[in-house]
Protein backbone atom coordinates (compact mmCIF):
# COMPACT_ATOMS: atom_id res chain seq x y z
CA UNK A 1 0.00 0.00 0.00
CA UNK A 2 1.19 3.09 -1.00
CA UNK A 3 1.95 5.79 1.83
CA UNK A 4 1.51 8.72 -0.36
CA UNK A 5 -1.78 11.16 -0.13
CA UNK A 6 -2.93 12.25 -3.59
CA UNK A 7 -4.88 16.09 -3.68
CA UNK A 8 -6.19 17.01 -6.66
CA UNK A 9 -8.01 20.45 -7.69
CA UNK A 10 -11.19 19.55 -10.07
CA UNK A 11 -13.21 21.82 -11.74
CA UNK A 12 -17.06 20.94 -13.08
CA UNK A 13 -20.05 22.20 -14.48
CA UNK A 14 -22.83 20.44 -12.26
CA UNK A 15 -26.00 21.36 -14.82
CA UNK A 16 -25.93 17.30 -15.16
CA UNK A 17 -25.40 15.98 -12.15
CA UNK A 18 -27.56 15.30 -9.10
CA UNK A 19 -24.51 17.05 -7.02
CA UNK A 20 -21.63 15.56 -5.68
CA UNK A 21 -22.45 13.13 -3.42
CA UNK A 22 -22.99 9.60 -4.45
CA UNK A 23 -26.64 8.61 -4.40
CA UNK A 24 -28.78 6.32 -5.96
CA UNK A 25 -30.92 9.07 -7.75
CA UNK A 26 -28.82 9.67 -10.51
CA UNK A 27 -25.72 10.42 -11.62
CA UNK A 28 -22.69 12.17 -9.08
CA UNK A 29 -19.76 13.72 -9.58
CA UNK A 30 -17.84 11.91 -6.70
CA UNK A 31 -19.11 8.70 -8.50
CA UNK A 32 -17.61 9.91 -11.80
CA UNK A 33 -14.43 11.17 -10.39
CA UNK A 34 -14.14 7.81 -8.36
CA UNK A 35 -14.62 5.45 -11.31
CA UNK A 36 -12.35 7.49 -13.53
CA UNK A 37 -9.31 7.15 -10.74
CA UNK A 38 -10.05 3.49 -9.97
CA UNK A 39 -9.58 2.64 -13.84
CA UNK A 40 -6.04 4.40 -13.42
CA UNK A 41 -5.41 2.31 -9.80
CA UNK A 42 -6.79 -0.38 -11.53
CA UNK A 43 -8.04 -0.90 -7.85
CA UNK A 44 -11.23 0.95 -6.22
CA UNK A 45 -10.45 4.85 -5.07
CA UNK A 46 -12.44 6.32 -2.88
CA UNK A 47 -12.06 10.41 -2.55
CA UNK A 48 -13.09 13.06 -0.08
CA UNK A 49 -13.77 16.28 -0.99
CA UNK A 50 -13.60 20.15 0.22
CA UNK A 51 -17.46 20.78 0.14
CA UNK A 52 -20.33 18.89 -1.15
CA UNK A 53 -21.69 20.87 -4.05
CA UNK A 54 -25.40 21.06 -4.39
CA UNK A 55 -27.34 19.46 -7.71
CA UNK A 56 -26.32 21.95 -10.30
CA UNK A 57 -24.09 23.78 -8.73
CA UNK A 58 -20.59 24.22 -10.29
CA UNK A 59 -16.81 24.13 -9.27
CA UNK A 60 -13.98 26.50 -10.70
CA UNK A 61 -11.80 24.41 -7.67
CA UNK A 62 -13.05 21.67 -5.95
CA UNK A 63 -9.97 20.06 -3.68
CA UNK A 64 -10.14 16.58 -2.98
CA UNK A 65 -7.93 13.61 -1.44
CA UNK A 66 -7.24 10.38 -1.74
CA UNK A 67 -4.97 7.01 -0.60
CA UNK A 68 -4.16 5.60 -3.61
CA UNK A 69 -3.24 1.35 -3.88
CA UNK A 70 -0.42 2.10 -6.12
CA UNK A 71 2.50 4.56 -7.37
CA UNK A 72 1.51 6.94 -10.29
CA UNK A 73 3.00 10.04 -11.66
CA UNK A 74 0.83 13.46 -10.94
CA UNK A 75 0.72 13.21 -14.62
CA UNK A 76 -0.43 10.34 -14.68
CA UNK A 77 -3.50 11.09 -12.51
CA UNK A 78 -4.78 13.86 -14.38
CA UNK A 79 -4.04 12.74 -18.00
CA UNK A 80 -5.51 9.36 -17.26
CA UNK A 81 -8.54 10.28 -15.18
CA UNK A 82 -9.48 13.01 -17.66
CA UNK A 83 -9.98 9.99 -20.13
CA UNK A 84 -12.66 8.08 -18.12
CA UNK A 85 -14.21 11.42 -17.05
CA UNK A 86 -17.32 12.78 -18.62
CA UNK A 87 -16.46 16.34 -20.77
CA UNK A 88 -18.17 18.67 -18.04
CA UNK A 89 -15.75 17.25 -15.44
CA UNK A 90 -11.90 17.53 -15.44
CA UNK A 91 -9.06 17.24 -13.14
CA UNK A 92 -6.69 20.43 -13.33
CA UNK A 93 -3.78 19.03 -10.76
CA UNK A 94 -2.59 16.69 -8.66
CA UNK A 95 0.23 15.96 -5.99
CA UNK A 96 1.44 14.52 -3.22
CA UNK A 97 0.69 15.76 -0.21
CA UNK A 98 1.46 15.05 3.46
CA UNK A 99 -0.92 12.32 4.94
CA UNK A 100 -2.06 14.93 7.68
CA UNK A 101 -3.79 17.04 4.85
CA UNK A 102 -7.38 16.21 4.80
CA UNK A 103 -9.39 18.22 1.89
CA UNK A 104 -12.56 19.23 4.15
CA UNK A 105 -10.99 19.45 7.74
CA UNK A 106 -7.80 21.40 6.54
CA UNK A 107 -9.65 23.86 5.07
CA UNK A 108 -9.33 27.74 6.42
CA UNK A 109 -11.49 29.45 3.91
CA UNK A 110 -13.78 28.36 0.99
CA UNK A 111 -14.88 31.07 -1.37
CA UNK A 112 -18.08 30.93 -3.54
CA UNK A 113 -19.36 33.20 -6.43
CA UNK A 114 -22.70 33.65 -7.39
CA UNK A 115 -23.47 34.55 -11.08
CA UNK A 116 -26.96 36.35 -12.52
CA UNK A 117 -27.40 37.04 -15.89
CA UNK A 118 -29.94 40.55 -15.39
CA UNK A 119 -31.22 41.15 -18.95
CA UNK A 120 -34.66 40.76 -20.54
CA UNK A 121 -34.08 37.94 -22.24
CA UNK A 122 -33.30 34.49 -21.20
CA UNK A 123 -29.64 32.56 -21.32
CA UNK A 124 -29.10 30.93 -24.64
CA UNK A 125 -25.24 29.58 -24.61
CA UNK A 126 -25.26 29.74 -20.39
CA UNK A 127 -28.59 27.77 -19.85
CA UNK A 128 -27.74 25.96 -16.54
CA UNK A 129 -24.29 27.81 -15.94
CA UNK A 130 -26.23 31.41 -14.68
CA UNK A 131 -28.95 32.43 -12.69
CA UNK A 132 -31.50 34.43 -14.92
CA UNK A 133 -33.43 37.53 -13.51
CA UNK A 134 -35.22 39.46 -16.32
CA UNK A 135 -35.87 42.56 -13.97
CA UNK A 136 -33.56 45.18 -13.36
CA UNK A 137 -31.50 45.00 -10.15
CA UNK A 138 -30.09 47.90 -8.37
CA UNK A 139 -26.55 46.39 -7.68
CA UNK A 140 -25.94 49.43 -5.06
CA UNK A 141 -28.72 48.14 -3.06
CA UNK A 142 -27.54 44.94 -2.85
CA UNK A 143 -23.60 46.18 -2.00
CA UNK A 144 -25.48 48.08 0.91
CA UNK A 145 -27.48 45.44 2.22
CA UNK A 146 -24.63 42.72 2.18
CA UNK A 147 -22.32 44.44 4.23
CA UNK A 148 -24.51 43.78 7.82
CA UNK A 149 -23.53 40.02 6.35
CA UNK A 150 -19.81 40.61 6.83
CA UNK A 151 -17.82 39.30 9.82
CA UNK A 152 -18.88 36.26 12.50
CA UNK A 153 -22.66 36.20 12.80
CA UNK A 154 -25.29 33.42 13.53
CA UNK A 155 -26.52 32.72 9.87
CA UNK A 156 -29.38 29.96 10.89
CA UNK A 157 -31.95 32.28 9.09
CA UNK A 158 -29.66 31.33 6.16
CA UNK A 159 -29.49 27.72 6.17
CA UNK A 160 -31.79 24.94 4.73
CA UNK A 161 -34.10 23.62 6.97
CA UNK A 162 -32.62 20.05 6.86
CA UNK A 163 -28.91 21.94 7.25
CA UNK A 164 -26.73 19.29 9.61
CA UNK A 165 -24.55 21.45 11.05
CA UNK A 166 -24.22 21.68 15.16
CA UNK A 167 -23.12 25.10 14.47
CA UNK A 168 -24.72 28.24 12.59
CA UNK A 169 -22.51 30.44 13.51
CA UNK A 170 -20.07 31.35 10.37
CA UNK A 171 -17.49 34.47 9.44
CA UNK A 172 -17.88 35.75 6.53
CA UNK A 173 -14.84 37.50 5.63
CA UNK A 174 -15.16 39.06 2.26
CA UNK A 175 -18.93 39.84 0.76
CA UNK A 176 -19.13 41.80 -2.32
CA UNK A 177 -21.58 42.73 -5.14
CA UNK A 178 -20.39 44.18 -8.37
CA UNK A 179 -21.51 44.36 -11.92
CA UNK A 180 -19.93 43.65 -15.39
CA UNK A 181 -22.47 44.92 -18.54
CA UNK A 182 -25.56 42.24 -17.79
CA UNK A 183 -24.31 40.08 -15.49
CA UNK A 184 -23.84 40.73 -11.56
CA UNK A 185 -21.33 38.57 -9.14
CA UNK A 186 -21.77 37.90 -5.78
CA UNK A 187 -18.36 37.00 -4.24
CA UNK A 188 -18.61 35.87 -0.83
CA UNK A 189 -15.98 34.27 1.23
CA UNK A 190 -15.80 32.15 4.32
CA UNK A 191 -14.58 30.36 7.30
CA UNK A 192 -17.25 27.44 6.17
CA UNK A 193 -20.62 27.36 4.57
CA UNK A 194 -24.38 25.85 6.00
CA UNK A 195 -26.26 24.02 3.66
CA UNK A 196 -28.01 26.59 0.91
CA UNK A 197 -26.49 29.87 2.65
CA UNK A 198 -24.59 31.40 -0.07
CA UNK A 199 -28.05 30.86 -2.34
CA UNK A 200 -30.15 31.97 0.57
CA UNK A 201 -28.17 34.99 1.05
CA UNK A 202 -28.54 35.52 -3.14
CA UNK A 203 -32.18 35.33 -3.24
CA UNK A 204 -32.11 38.04 -0.19
CA UNK A 205 -29.86 40.45 -2.13
CA UNK A 206 -31.47 40.03 -5.17
CA UNK A 207 -35.04 40.81 -3.67
CA UNK A 208 -33.44 44.37 -2.58
CA UNK A 209 -32.00 44.37 -6.03
CA UNK A 210 -35.58 44.59 -7.01
CA UNK A 211 -36.66 46.79 -4.88
CA UNK A 212 -38.97 44.38 -3.38
CA UNK A 213 -37.81 44.57 -0.04
CA UNK A 214 -35.85 47.52 1.29
CA UNK A 215 -32.40 47.34 2.29
CA UNK A 216 -32.18 47.27 6.19
CA UNK A 217 -34.60 44.07 5.60
CA UNK A 218 -31.09 41.59 5.23
CA UNK A 219 -30.27 43.40 8.79
CA UNK A 220 -33.57 42.15 10.09
CA UNK A 221 -33.55 38.37 8.00
CA UNK A 222 -29.79 37.73 10.13
CA UNK A 223 -31.07 38.78 13.07
CA UNK A 224 -34.32 36.74 13.36
CA UNK A 225 -32.84 33.87 13.14
CA UNK A 226 -35.98 32.35 10.92
CA UNK A 227 -35.45 30.40 7.73
CA UNK A 228 -38.99 31.14 7.18
CA UNK A 229 -38.50 35.08 6.34
CA UNK A 230 -35.35 34.54 4.57
CA UNK A 231 -37.02 34.67 1.54
CA UNK A 232 -36.36 32.14 -1.81
CA UNK A 233 -33.25 30.46 -2.31
CA UNK A 234 -31.69 31.38 -5.85
CA UNK A 235 -31.37 28.37 -8.42
CA UNK A 236 -28.35 26.18 -8.26
CA UNK A 237 -27.27 27.26 -11.51
CA UNK A 238 -25.72 30.71 -11.03
CA UNK A 239 -23.36 29.03 -7.93
CA UNK A 240 -20.05 28.71 -8.46
CA UNK A 241 -17.17 26.99 -5.65
CA UNK A 242 -14.23 29.51 -6.42
CA UNK A 243 -11.65 27.81 -4.56
CA UNK A 244 -10.47 26.55 -0.99
CA UNK A 245 -7.14 28.08 1.22
CA UNK A 246 -4.99 25.76 3.37
CA UNK A 247 -2.39 26.14 5.13
CA UNK A 248 0.40 27.29 3.06
CA UNK A 249 2.67 24.05 4.46
CA UNK A 250 0.64 22.16 2.31
CA UNK A 251 1.32 23.83 -1.15
CA UNK A 252 -2.00 23.84 -2.60
CA UNK A 253 -2.64 25.52 -6.19
CA UNK A 254 -4.59 27.99 -6.49
CA UNK A 255 -5.75 27.70 -2.77
CA UNK A 256 -6.60 31.06 -2.14
CA UNK A 257 -9.68 31.50 -4.57
CA UNK A 258 -8.85 34.46 -6.14
CA UNK A 259 -9.38 35.00 -10.26
CA UNK A 260 -8.32 36.26 -12.91
CA UNK A 261 -10.39 39.36 -14.24
CA UNK A 262 -11.36 37.64 -17.33
CA UNK A 263 -12.76 34.67 -15.12
CA UNK A 264 -15.44 36.33 -13.74
CA UNK A 265 -18.36 35.26 -16.17
CA UNK A 266 -18.19 31.99 -17.14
Amino acid sequence: MSEHRIAAGIEYCGRDFHGWQCQATGPTLQEAVERALSRVADAPIRIYCAGRTDAGVHARQQVIHFDPPVERKPRAWILGSNVYLPAQVSVVWAKGVSERFHARHSALERSYQYVILNRSARPGLLTGRVAWECRPLDEQRMQAAAQCLRGEHDFSAFRAVNCQAPNPIRNVKHLDVRRREDFLIIDIRANGFLHHMVRNVAGVLMMIGMGQKPVPWAQAVLDSRDRRLGGVTAPAAGLYLAGVRYPSEFGIPGATGELPPDADIP
